[in-house]
């Protein structure tokens, strides 16, 4: 097994507590694992990404190569765009649906989403209405992202909501359940997506 994931959004969407759950589920299942952060701007609203690279054997690098990557994972669908030449032309590309508009010249929304869509492995979801249709704070958008990437990622569905709960676990038990709840909702999108 090897996966070469690129996480991509910007500064508070949680796109490192991605990157400790999905780690969390690959240390329980035996893989190697790496990983290199950016993290942009200390603020919210600085590009942030991450590369993590799962593997059943030894891993020599933690960056991703251009054209080298499995699966693009976005909280933000321009920032998915930023990161298409890492992405094998077999690869998948799981992004939230809604803009972080905190530049003046964000480009148009309808064209991001044209762009995202015209790649043939692709899931497109808001993740904020998700989230509330879980009963989730919007906070938890970033579960649902990393639910609908679960079919992408080759870790066991049980290993990821285990990992979830082994990271959300010191803020008590009503986060570490909305948090489930979020992954389950974007896992059942994505799955049904798939189908």
């Amino acid at each position: 097994m090897k996966k070469n994931i690129i996480l991509a959004g910007v500064g508070g969407q949680g796109i490192l507590s991605i990157a400790t759950v999905i780690g969390e589920a690959a240390l329980s299942e035996g893989l190697y694992l790496k990983q290199a952060e950016v993290h942009g701007m200390s603020q919210r609203g600085g590009d942030v990404q991450s590369n993590l690279r799962l593997s059943s054997e030894p891993i020599m690098s933690d960056l991703i190569e251009k054209g080298d990557a499995d699966l693009i994972v976005s909280l933000e669908p321009m920032e998915a765009l930023r990161y298409l030449p890492y992405l094998k032309p077999q690869g998948w590309i799981v992004t939230s649906s809604i803009p972080f508009v905190n530049i003046p010249d964000y480009p148009n929304i309808d064209e991001v989403i044209a762009h995202v869509s015209s790649h043939p492995n692709h899931v497109l979801l808001d993740v904020d209405a998700l989230a509330k249709a879980a009963g989730a704070p919007q906070q938890a958008a970033n579960m649902v992202l990393l639910g609908a990437a679960i079919p992408m990622l080759g870790i066991d569905h049980d290993k990821m909501i285990a990992g979830v709960r082994r990271v959300f676990a010191r803020k008590g038990d009503e986060v570490v359940e909305k948090n489930v709840a979020a992954v389950e909702a974007g896992y059942e999108h994505s799955k049904n997506k798939m189908q």
